[in-house]
This record gives structure tokens, C-alpha cells and sequence, in this order.
């Protein structure tokens, strides 16, 4: 009878150890896969962004430019909000390509940036030409009822606090023209983070990385809730 209970409790303390051991690899099996998960795309990204995978001259960096701008240019929506190029003036992206080169316009995305290094004038315009004659449909996705209020401070400023309107030098249509970028179909966040940002990003430089000191005012002198009324009415055109 004891035998019987001791080969009874033997064989129930065996099952519980093997039932700890099994709980013990499932609680493995997942930070593992997600090694596994995250080796193998730092892997796929290294031979993506290697030297050999875009080839070189202007289709590599062009390829570089997508891989956070969009296939078509349109920009990218997510943690870190990326500019919508297509159909931008190609003075304008030529003038800000030197920026970010020369120092005079500071990017936060440091580690992105850096890949315009290298970029010189000939490559330069072949890739402002290229994102210029891109035109895919804007993301547009602000809010709604901001737009009325942003169309009539673009069309005609705000007198008030001496903001001149912004159709005056970007054009009626926001697609500017030369060294004043096209503001259409920009992306919302992207128009937020350029005017609260303004001071930080682009400085005192003034024509000297082809922004008007102008910006500089109108920025400074736009609320918050004015800024997103703009951002909202340029996101939708076209």
C-alpha cells in the first residue's frame, strides 16, 4: 500500500516537473523568435542598404531618397513623418539637398541625412528633376474642420499680426515656382513640424540655403492652431 502511494506521488511530481520545463521553453520560444525576428531584418537591411543593392550614381541615391520618401515621392506617415517631394521645384530640392550638405539646414534625422553626403550638383539636379515630374495623389487625411480657416489665411494672410498671405509667393494653387517650394498636397504633419520647427531647422540663413528670412517671421508669428488650419487645407490639394 505505501509502495503503491510512493509510485503514485513519484510519477505526480514527475508530471509537474515536466510540465515546469515545457512553461519554461514557451516563455523562451518567444523573446527567441523575436531574436530571430530582428537578426534577420537587420540582415535583409544591411544587404538592402549596402553599397551594391541600389548600384551607384543617381539611381542608388534615388533609391536611398524612397526608401523613407515613398516609391512615387509622396512622402511617408508614421513615428517619424517624412516630406512629400514629388512635384517639388527642382531649384528648391537643389537649394535644400546643399543645405543639408553644407551644414546650413539642420536635419534631426542625422543618421538619414547623412546619405545626401556625397550628393553633388550634377547628381543634384538629376534628382530634383526627377521627383519634379512625380505627381501621385496627396495623403491628405487632416482634419476636416480646419480647412476653411487654413484656405482663407492662405489666400489672404492674417492682417491683423502683419502675416502676409501665402498664396502671394507660392501661388494660387500652392505649387510655387523656382526657388519657392510647391506646399500642395504636403503632407499635414510634415507642414506642422516645418513652421513650429522653423527657427531650429532652418536658422538665420536666409537666402543663403534658399529660405526667405520672410519664413521667418511668418512662422513666429502664427499660432498653433493657425499653423494646423494651413497644414489641413494644403494636405488635400492637388
Amino acid at each position: 500500500m505505501i509502495r503503491g502511494l510512493n509510485l503514485r506521488y513519484a510519477l505526480r511530481l514527475s508530471a509537474r516537473r515536466t510540465a515546469r520545463i515545457k512553461l519554461d521553453i514557451s516563455q523562451l520560444a518567444l523573446p527567441v523568435a523575436i531574436l530571430t525576428i530582428g537578426f534577420s531584418g537587420v540582415g535583409r537591411a544591411a544587404d538592402m542598404g549596402g553599397p551594391g543593392f541600389y548600384g551607384g550614381g543617381s539611381q542608388g541615391k534615388i533609391g536611398y531618397c524612397t526608401d523613407c520618401h515613398g516609391p512615387s515621392g509622396q512622402g511617408y506617415r508614421g513615428f517619424l513623418t517624412m516630406p512629400r517631394l514629388a512635384g517639388q521645384t527642382p531649384e528648391y530640392l537643389e537649394n535644400q539637398l546643399r543645405a543639408f550638405v553644407e551644414g546650413t539646414r539642420e536635419s534631426h534625422n542625422g543618421m538619414i541625412m547623412s546619405r545626401v553626403h556625397g550628393v553633388g550638383p550634377s547628381m543634384g539636379s538629376a534628382l530634383a528633376e526627377q521627383f519634379a515630374d512625380l505627381n501621385p495623389r496627396p495623403f491628405g487625411r487632416a482634419p476636416g474642420d480646419l480647412v476653411s480657416e487654413g484656405k482663407l489665411i492662405y489666400e489672404e494672410g492674417v492682417p491683423n499680426d502683419n502675416v502676409p498671405a501665402c498664396s502671394v509667393c507660392h501661388g494660387p494653387e500652392a505649387r510655387g515656382h523656382g526657388p519657392i517650394p510647391r506646399l500642395a498636397g504636403q503632407l499635414y504633419g510634415y507642414t506642422i513640424k516645418a513652421l513650429t520647427n522653423w527657427s531650429q531647422e532652418r536658422g538665420q540663413n536666409g537666402m543663403t540655403s534658399g529660405n526667405p528670412t520672410v519664413m521667418q517671421r511668418v512662422a513666429h508669428s502664427l499660432s498653433k492652431s493657425q499653423i494646423a488650419a494651413v497644414a489641413a487645407y494644403l494636405s488635400n490639394l492637388n
